[in-house]
Order: C-alpha cells, then sequence, then structure tokens
C-alpha cells in the first residue's frame, strides 16, 4: 500500500502541463536555409506539415496560423535575426486570439523561452514540450505514465534555473533558506534529484516484471515479432490484419500507440507467434524522450524478428526511414536481429502500380488485405531461422509414447492416421533441442523435413 501511495505521487498532474484548456497556436518553423543544420531530405513545408499534425493530435488545440522564416541559426538567443524577429512579432501580435506559439525546434533554452514570451505575450512551445504532452495524454499504463514524468525533469530543471535568476532580479539580499545554509536552488535540484530516482526505481521494478513475462513467454517458446516504424505509418493496422484482433482500434494520429502491446496470431504452418506493437518514432524526437521511453524500447532487444512498416504514400518516407533505422542502430540490438529484419511498404493501395525500389521490401495494404499472405510466409521462414525451429513430418506408431511426447515437448500440427498398419504422420514444429532429444528417444523413427 505505501508503494501504491508512493507511486499515485509520482503520477500526479504535472505542473508543466498545459492544462486541459483550448489553445489555438500559430505554428512558427525556423527554415534553415544552408549549412549542417539543414535537412537534405525534407522542405520546410513538409516540417511545417508535421508541426501541424503534431498539434492536430491535441484535444481543443488548433492552428490559427502556419509562419515560415528563414534563420542561419536557429540555436541563438532570438532564433531569427534582428529583422526577422521583428516581422514575425508583427504577425503574431495581429493573429486574433493567439494563446500559444510553437516553434518548431527540438529544444529551446529557458532563456530564450523566457526572452519569446515577453516579446510575444503568449506561452511558446518547442517540440520536447508538445511531444511530451502528447505523450501524457495518450499515457495509459502507470509505466507510460511513469516514463512521461521522468521526461520531465530535465524541463523542470531547466525552469527551476530560469525561476532561480527571476528571483534574483526581484529581491536581491540572503538566497538561503531560514538560514540551513541551502539555497533554494540547491533544495528544489536535490527534490528534483530524489523524484528521478523514485521514478527510476518504479520504473526498474516494473521492468522487473516484465522480465519475469518474458521468461514465461520464452517457456511456452512463442516467437515474438516486434513491428516498429515511424508515426503514424499504420503498425496497429498491420497487426490487427495478421492477428484478426477485433478488439484493436488503429487511429489516426502521431503517438497513438505509447505502451508495448502484445497480440497473438498464426504463421501459415499455423505456427503460433506474438506481434508487439511499439512506439513510433519521430524526426527530431529529443534524446531525453527517447531515454526515458528505452524501458518500452527495451522489449525490442529480446524479439526474435523486426518488421519495420514504412507509410511508402509520405513524402518524406525515406527521412522516416532514417530515423527509424538510426534510433535502432543506438538500441544496441543484436546484429542479428537488424540483418534479418522485414521492410514492410504499406499503403501500397494508395499508389498505382507500385513496385518496391528496395530488392527485399514486401508492398502491403493492411487495410485491404493486400501481400499479406507473402508477408506471413515471408515472417516465418525468418522465425525458423532465428529460432532454430524445424517443420518436420515423423512416421509414428501410435501404440507408443511418440505422439504424446510431441504434443508435449513441440506443436503438434496435423496428424493423419494409417488405421490399417497402426500408425500415423505428424506434422509438427520443434525446436532444436527437442529435435535432438527426439532422435535420441526414438532412434528408429521415420524423419521427413518439410
Amino acid at each position: 500500500e505505501e508503494d501504491e501511495a508512493a507511486l499515485e505521487e509520482l503520477l500526479a498532474p504535472s505542473p508543466l502541463a498545459p492544462g486541459p484548456g483550448a489553445q489555438r497556436v500559430a505554428v512558427v518553423h525556423p527554415a534553415v536555409k544552408w549549412g549542417p543544420q539543414k535537412s537534405p531530405l525534407t522542405t520546410a513545408e513538409l516540417q511545417v506539415a508535421e508541426a501541424v499534425a503534431l498539434v492536430d493530435t491535441l484535444q481543443n488545440w488548433t492552428v490559427l496560423d502556419k509562419i515560415i522564416i528563414p534563420t542561419k541559426n536557429p540555436n541563438k538567443k532570438f532564433v531569427f535575426g534582428k529583422g526577422n524577429f521583428q516581422v514575425l512579432t508583427e504577425k503574431i501580435k495581429k493573429l486574433p486570439h493567439v494563446t500559444a506559439v510553437f516553434l518548431n525546434v527540438e529544444r529551446i533554452s529557458s532563456l530564450t523561452k523566457k526572452e519569446l514570451e515577453g516579446a510575444w505575450g503568449v506561452p511558446v512551445f518547442d517540440r520536447y514540450t508538445v511531444v511530451l504532452h502528447i505523450f501524457r495524454c495518450n499515457a495509459q499504463t502507470k509505466e507510460a505514465k511513469l516514463q512521461v514524468a521522468l521526461a520531465e525533469i530535465p524541463l523542470l530543471r531547466s525552469n527551476l534555473k530560469n525561476e532561480v535568476s527571476q528571483r534574483d532580479q526581484q529581491r536581491g539580499g540572503s538566497r538561503y533558506i531560514m538560514g540551513s545554509g541551502e539555497t533554494f536552488l540547491e533544495t528544489q535540484n536535490r527534490v528534483l534529484k530524489e523524484r528521478e530516482l523514485k521514478i527510476r526505481n518504479a520504473l526498474e521494478k516494473l521492468r522487473r516484471k516484465r522480465a519475469l513475462l518474458r521468461t514465461q513467454r520464452r517457456k511456452c517458446e512463442f516467437p515474438m515479432v516486434s513491428v516498429m516504424g515511424y508515426t503514424n505509418c499504420g503498425k496497429t493496422t498491420l497487426i490487427k490484419a495478421l492477428t484478426g484482433e477485433a478488439g484493436l482500434q488503429p487511429r489516426d494520429q502521431l503517438f497513438a500507440t505509447l505502451d508495448i502491446t502484445a497480440h497473438a496470431g498464426y504463421l501459415p504452418s499455423h505456427m503460433p507467434v506474438i506481434y508487439v506493437d511499439t512506439i513510433g518514432f519521430l524526426t527530431d524526437l529529443p534524446h531525453n524522450l527517447v531515454e526515458s521511453f528505452s524501458a518500452t524500447l527495451e522489449e525490442v532487444a529480446y524479439s526474435d524478428l523486426i518488421v519495420h512498416v514504412r507509410d511508402i504514400t509520405h513524402p518524406e518516407t525515406i527521412l522516416q526511414k532514417a530515423t527509424v533505422l538510426s534510433v535502432l542502430r543506438n538500441l544496441n540490438l543484436p546484429s542479428h536481429l537488424l540483418d534479418s529484419m522485414v521492410e514492410v511498404h504499406n499503403k501500397v493501395d494508395l499508389i498505382e502500380r507500385y513496385k518496391p525500389a528496395e530488392e527485399n521490401a514486401l508492398a502491403v495494404s493492411a487495410l485491404h488485405g493486400h501481400g499479406l499472405e507473402e508477408l506471413k510466409q515471408e515472417i516465418e521462414k525468418k522465425i525458423l531461422t532465428a529460432t532454430g525451429k524445424k517443420i518436420l513430418t515423423v512416421n509414428i506408431n501410435l501404440e507408443g509414447p511418440q505422439l504424446s511426447w510431441l504434443y508435449k515437448e513441440a506443436t503438434v500440427q496435423e496428424v493423419e492416421v494409417m488405421p490399417e498398419d497402426g500408425t500415423a504422420r505428424v506434422k509438427v514444429i520443434i525446436g532444436s533441442s527437442a529435435f535432438g532429444k527426439y532422435k535420441n528417444l526414438f532412434p528408429n523413427s521415420e524423419i521427413f523435413m518439410s
């Protein structure tokens, strides 16, 4: 009960949350015209479209205007040059009923935030704040909520520095609390450090619990397939199509899936398999957010196969692929998982006569079921290689113990009984160690490789 109470305290509403009210937002994009910060795989218009999609994900948030302003260096104090900053400020001031500005950069410093809010007279959010708020609104389980709370710590720290510098300017005099010898900043930093430790400990407990469940799953020998991809590429729709699970409700929005969810399906040989739905990726997803959700992504390292789903209709599909592969490489996954990955080009129903340029990619329409059988066959082939399982047909004597042994130690697919001579042909999926035991126990058994 004490643990539960401590957990509830950690999951209390955040002081950083923009609140449940409506927001009328001006989306401002600093367009880097040249230099190392300019991405060759996208355009300012496409980057703005993604920023708008992020805002549209939030209930009661609307985009009032989209403004693209050029800049040489988005890292400077006012983000833009003096002239452009003045033009932008006038535009924002003229917007009717604007309540916030979404500056489409990964992260702004507390000092920049303070200066911009002073100039524009409304709260200013960066990608970190907006994505974190989407996570906050979509988090369902305790684990996802804890991960959001952990990702908030860096923001709380930078807000604290801002608050302290304001106090110093306003008050002057002693900075110590009631003669304790500890400054306000030191006290608050200590409180934040303790909070971070508590969250990490709570996440560690949940991680251990999940490791236990994973071990139990391993005992059942269900192969695991992690379905990954850029946010809103159609992962959940694909899993629903592969498993036929009616309860899965895909949503056409960014970050609809925050928690790892597992769904059982069958491959062409009737081999049971577990599909794991994972959090989507995003270009310029701040490092702290990825780190906070590494506990969720940790599950991927234990899978037998990764299926990388791409929305092939998206104008930035090449950049999205690069983003996903970059995050996967940073997760330090076993090399065999990255090498055996299956690439799925989804939403091909929206492109006439689509043929993948990539040699090993599979064209699929999760919504209309196109290409699913070929995908299942490819998954089965890769799973058999990854797990060392074999599909065999064995001839057995029905009077002996073979059939009950196979039911216990392998997955029996079909049993064809020959009543005239008391034998049966049994089709099974069997792991390497069980196959070795079978040959030792029943050396005279006839075995046919499928």
